[in-house]
């Protein structure tokens, strides 16, 4: 994928809660291409975000599109509310489920671009096992639960062979990073294979418009 198409996404975990709305619109006039949104239950990781409610209230007040990540333990109790509420990215942790295609059959079934997501430490093979079936796979480059984190260095690597993996296979599947992207390693990250970049602190530690352009002039 060309990096003029080099997708960028404010994490809203990352975002003023008690401004939300202002932040959203400072998001669509710095030029994102989408929202990400962390479903977080407390069980599979150990915090407690959004839910349902705040997902309309978000849906109500922008035009971008909107990636639901469920962090959560049992992902198929919450596609069918986050797809009807107009979600349309969802993506869940091979992690946390038993049945894999089942979880991205229900995404699809609603029309819905369906991603899988892998901790830092999960094998590969999940991924190549699902590429066919899915339109993005989320490589976390933090272990899930909390904003902020430092950057796990082994994404380079994971993103690399996930990518030539894709490309022999002729398998248009974008490839997401989610965790400590920032403007300091954004070049880096899209040249080993990133394609929609997840970015929270990078984005919304001070002015947000700046940061997206600068993200997005960094990688072109």
């Amino acid at each position: 994928m060309s990096n003029n198409k080099i997708k960028i996404a404010p994490s809203l975990l990352s975002a003023n809660f008690a401004n939300l709305e202002n932040d959203v619109k400072q998001c669509e006039l710095g030029g994102a291409d989408m929202l990400h949104l962390d479903v977080m239950d407390g069980h599979f990781v150990p915090n407690l975000t959004f839910g349902p409610l705040i997902f309309k209230d978000i849906k109500k007040c922008t035009n971008l599109p909107i990636s639901t990540h469920l962090m959560v333990e049992y992902p198929d109790n919450l596609i069918p509310e986050f797809a009807q509420l107009g979600s349309e990215y969802i993506s869940f942790h091979v992690e946390a489920v038993r049945h894999i295609h089942r979880s991205i059959s229900l995404i699809k079934s609603y029309g819905k671009k369906a991603g899988i997501a892998l901790n830092p430490a999960t094998p590969l093979e999940y991924a190549y096992t699902a590429a066919e079936f899915v339109d993005f796979i989320l490589l976390m480059s933090v272990n899930p639960g909390f904003g902020g984190q430092e950057f796990i260095d082994n994404f380079y690597r994971r993103a690399n062979l996930l990518k030539e993996f894709l490309l022999k296979e002729n398998l248009k599947v974008m490839i997401e990073v989610d965790g400590g992207v920032k403007i300091e390693n954004v070049k880096q990250i899209v040249d080993a294979g990133a394609d929609i970049l997840v970015s929270g602190s990078g984005i919304f530690e001070g002015n947000i418009i700046e940061n997206i352009k600068k993200m997005r002039e960094t990688i072109i």
